[in-house]
């Protein structure tokens, strides 16, 4: 999965991406990411992930890619007031271009042998020119580097367009907060 390497690639200094129409795993939900509804979603996310891995290896052998989040909510305050159980979101997988959705549907019977798979879809995600930055650091501290992001948006003469894009470069139950690394995106 080369082909996407330079997706997951990114600088702390804004910039702008063209981003190609990609096929994703996806599941949707809403409440904190530390609430049991989005770590069943994101379980079983990953289930579907690693089944269709599985059925493709004859033909190609890949990691999973990382996981990618979209957050939004109908009342944007919400994410000053720290009611973390109105956020909505998006958690999702890219996959590569020999995925099909026969192929999907396939591995979410298999894995939903095993896990629940709750609403897990495969779509297509076309976002355009995006606006982006590299987040170091826990997520707590985001806004300081969102802010930087639109800050760049405004003097671009850009608009948002889409929901905030998040892609999660490390591991936040395994990696030390102030290590981990977030892409940050927004169609614009």
């Amino acid at each position: 999965m080369n082909e996407y390497k330079h997706l997951f690639t990114g600088t702390t200094e804004p910039a702008l991406i063209d981003m190609p129409s990609l096929p994703y795993l996806m599941v949707d939900g809403k409440g904190a990411p530390d609430s049991p509804e989005y770590s069943n979603a994101v379980s079983g996310l990953y289930a579907v992930a690693y089944a269709v891995r599985a059925a493709l290896k004859p033909v190609m052998t890949y990691s999973v890619l990382p996981l990618q989040g979209q957050w939004w909510s109908p009342d944007p305050a919400v994410f000053t007031t720290g009611d973390r159980s109105a956020w909505c979101w998006t958690m999702m997988i890219l996959q590569p271009a020999e995925v099909t959705a026969g192929l999907v549907a396939e591995a979410t019977e298999k894995a939903a042998r095993r896990k629940r798979v709750d609403g897990v879809r495969f779509e297509r995600l076309t976002e355009g020119t995006c606006a982006q930055i590299l987040h170091k650091g826990p997520y707590s501290e985001e806004p300081a580097t969102i802010a930087r992001l639109m800050d760049f948006v405004r003097r671009e003469g850009r608009q948002l367009t889409g929901k905030h894009h998040e892609i999660y470069l490390t591991r936040p139950r395994t990696d030390a907060p102030e290590k981990m690394r977030t892409l940050i995106r927004y169609p614009v």
